[in-house]
């Protein structure tokens, strides 16, 4: 037998065990069945691609952390580093087979070769959801919206989203002669809340003079409300416009829907990619202040104009899944862990496993996810693996018991024994031990 090779796992990327995986999916299952309650649909790209068509708009840094190389054909590819430049190819390839506005969530894992540190990791899952061909404040608002009820079904209620509007922004910026330096202002601003306002306030004094530098803090600051941020921000930006006004229309709806608690008008919100052209998002946790955003985005109307012709505005938001979990444990809102499998059929006689086997089958056809312990061993070892493997009830069954056609039922949490059942009466105990109606 040669050398063995060492399991070892890749610096920032990770297996999942069984517990951790049956989280994310119950997680991801929840948010999934939320989107779909507001009509987005799921789809999926390649996790490689060209590497012409990742590097688009990404900007800075996210082109520099690219999983880059050549393929055995000689071709430029790189990984995905996130969702939303892969979708916008997507949306130009397969416009005329789609109908618009299109609606999407898409929950996969992206890669970035960035330093790990804790919470970060060079592969990880990201939820994003967007609406695309058209630029409305309604589409904006019910990203919004979806960001808000997502955390709210599971089980959240205590977040602030966040938001403002780089159109504002950049027009405050051409007030003060500084448009030029747009995205070097915008990238220091959103370092605000990592690195400090004296901090940012010396790099924007090198990036434009200390005069400008005061007002472009100026105007991140919020007000005491929204409409009296609104109202200094309109001013430093040179009047009313559409940006503005669109700020008011959502503004509006959200008082309408009393739902306005929720969300806080933060003109120090840039994001820091250049595809953003309007609405842009953070979302914080109140009770968990020091993780950071844990669901970002905002509208990018020309991001599909680098692969199509065709004007495709959208708006969308991405969750980080690996945050989100980190902070609902910390929240203590996971749920007690259970396994996958509801009933255990211990093998007693190994000449009856055709019967274990045929019962398993019925079990199955009723409902309960069923498996068979797969050869006789001692009860104290397959009493082992039920528990290891969080497995509720064990049905047992011999050849007293299937000479007179019932079974025993054994709920394995409180080791409380039900016998005699027939096939029927053991699928109506295991739904109500199970609480299956």
């Amino acid at each position: 037998m040669g050398e063995l090779i060492e399991p070892r796992v890749l610096k920032g990327f990770r297996d999942f065990l069984p517990d951790t995986e049956l989280e994310r999916k119950r997680v991801q299952g929840i948010l999934e069945d939320t989107f779909e309650r507001f009509g987005f649909v799921p789809i999926d790209t390649p996790v490689l691609e060209y590497t012409e068509v990742l590097l688009g708009k990404g900007g800075g840094e996210t082109d520099k952390q690219l999983y880059r190389f050549q393929d055995n054909g000689g071709r430029d590819v790189a990984m995905r580093f996130d969702l939303t430049v892969p979708f916008a190819r997507f949306m130009a390839a397969h416009v005329q087979e789609l109908y618009l506005p299109f609606k999407r969530y898409h929950i996969a894992k992206v890669f970035r070769g960035e330093n790990t540190q804790r919470g970060r990791f060079r592969e990880f899952t990201q939820c994003d959801f967007d609406i695309v061909g058209v630029d409305s404040p309604a589409a904006d608002f019910e990203i919004l919206l979806l960001m808000r009820e997502s955390f709210h079904a599971l089980g959240i209620d205590r977040l602030r989203i966040h938001l403002s509007h780089r159109g504002i922004f950049n027009r405050a910026l051409q007030r003060l002669g500084i448009e030029e330096k747009a995205v070097e202002v915008l990238r220091t601003v959103d370092k605000i809340k990592k690195i400090g306002e004296e901090a940012v306030r010396e790099q924007l004094v090198s990036l434009a003079g200390g005069a400008a530098a005061d007002e472009i803090l100026q105007f991140g600051k919020p007000e005491s409300d929204f409409l009296s941020t609104l109202e200094k921000i309109t001013h430093l930006a040179g009047g009313p416009a559409e940006d503005t006004e669109r700020l008011q229309q959502i503004y509006q709806w959200m008082v309408d829907l009393g739902i306005e608690g929720s969300y806080l008008l933060d003109p120090s919100i840039t994001r820091g990619l250049d595809y953003y052209t309007g609405i842009v998002y953070e979302t914080f946790l109140l009770d968990l202040p020091g993780i950071g955003s844990v669901c970002s985005g905002g509208r990018y109307n020309d991001l599909a104009s680098l692969y199509t012709k065709e004007r495709l505005p959208g708006v969308g938001s991405s969750i980080g899944l690996d945050r989100l979990l980190a902070a609902l444990e910390e929240l203590g809102k996971k749920p007690e862990r259970t396994g996958v499998t509801e009933i255990l059929v211990f093998s007693l006689e190994e000449p009856l496993f055709k019967e274990y086997l045929s019962l398993a089958q019925a079990l199955r056809k009723a409902g309960f996810a069923t498996e068979v312990f797969p050869e006789q061993r001692k009860l104290s070892s397959q009493f082992s693996f039920a528990e290891k493997k969080k497995i509720p009830l064990g049905v047992f069954l011999g050849s007293e018991e299937k000479s007179r056609g019932i079974v025993s039922l054994r709920d394995l949490r409180t080791r409380v024994t039900y016998e005699n059942l027939t096939l029927s009466s053991l699928i109506m105990k295991a739904r109500e031990l199970l609480g299956k109606h």
